[in-house]
């Protein structure tokens, strides 16, 4: 594997920039292509911008994650290929009864008759992207704490770190947002991994949209937030704590490209189409939207308003 000439960092098939340190890569140094990197044949969504490998026997051409018309492209740069696939674990009929529970879930604001009116439109099992990282940091570390504050509420504390960071994983998704993202990676086990995919025959795949250097800044971000919560986990003394800060010098930085299952549902309700996401290998994981009883919201306006009118006249 190549090396930074400057901070020895490893090189992986891609990189234009030290993912380390970010010095320009020189063409006579770029590490030689691989299988990870192909050029493809993608549907891109018009809306969404989510890339997703095409397949002529699939004659879908709307996007899985939010029904727009997609076209098809063929990339001019190589893409990352996902090395690892974890299988779905939930099936079929398990993702059509766990939105048959979010559908059943009692809240205030929902309409009563969601659960009886609401209709399937469409349900896509697909492996979207992510990069997994292990790293090795320094990270320095500032905060006031009510450690040793005596008169004061707060004292100043600081200090320096040597962490770790094991199999973090960053969305490389378009057609999922950040917070969908975040809450589904928490639930994947990356213990049961596959060199190819297993799930269903119509699952499709998401594409790596940039290259490893591209989402340096991602990566970045994930160890400086990982790194935070840790210091004031594990590092700030006291029991309150303010005004933290981190600074974060990566010493090592490994990667690897996972495709992540889920399914993606769509459901009609009164002309208007909702998405739910349920986990891949966990189906109790669920998020989605909901539409809101415009009836409910009136009624509880007109609550507020009667109270206030009544406390106004009250306090004459």
């Amino acid at each position: 594997m190549t090396a930074c000439a400057r901070c020895g960092g490893a090189l992986e098939v891609g990189d234009l920039r030290c993912p380390l340190c970010g010095l320009a890569v020189p063409a006579a140094r770029m590490p030689v292509a691989d299988t990870a990197l192909v050029r493809a044949k993608v549907v891109r969504c018009d809306t969404c911008g989510a890339s997703l490998e095409y397949s002529a026997e699939v004659k879908a051409p709307r996007c899985a994650f939010c029904a727009s018309v997609m076209h098809v492209e063929m990339t001019t740069d190589p893409l990352e290929q996902a090395d690892a696939f974890l299988p779905f674990t939930v099936d079929v009929a398990a993702a059509r009864e766990a939105l048959g529970h979010f559908l059943a879930q009692k809240r205030f604001f929902r309409p009563g008759d969601l659960a009886r009116l609401a209709a399937v439109q469409s349900l896509q099992p697909l492996w979207w992207p992510a990069w997994g990282f292990s790293a090795g940091a320094r990270v320095s570390w500032a905060a006031d704490s009510n450690a040793e504050s005596r008169r004061s509420d707060w004292a100043p504390h600081a200090g320096q770190v040597e962490l770790s960071f094991q199999d973090i994983l960053v969305s490389a998704s378009r057609g999922l947002t950040e917070q969908e993202c975040a809450r589904l990676s928490g639930a994947y086990s990356l213990a049961r991994l596959e060199d190819s995919s297993r799930g269903p025959e119509e699952a499709q795949v998401e594409r790596f949209d940039v290259t490893r250097s591209g989402a340096r800044r991602q990566i970045l971000a994930a160890v400086e937030a990982e790194a935070r919560e840790r210091i004031q986990r594990e590092h700030i003394p006291g029991r309150r704590f303010r005004n933290v800060h981190v600074a974060v010098v990566l010493s090592h930085l490994e990667t690897r490209r996972y495709a992540l299952p889920a399914y993606v549902l769509a459901y009609r309700y009164r002309h208007k189409v909702y998405r739910v996401v349920v986990h891949g290998q966990d189906s109790a994981v669920v998020l989605g939207e909901a539409p809101v009883s415009v009836l409910k919201v009136v009624l509880v306006v007109l609550g507020v308003l009667l109270v206030l009118g009544l406390l106004f006249l009250l306090s004459r």
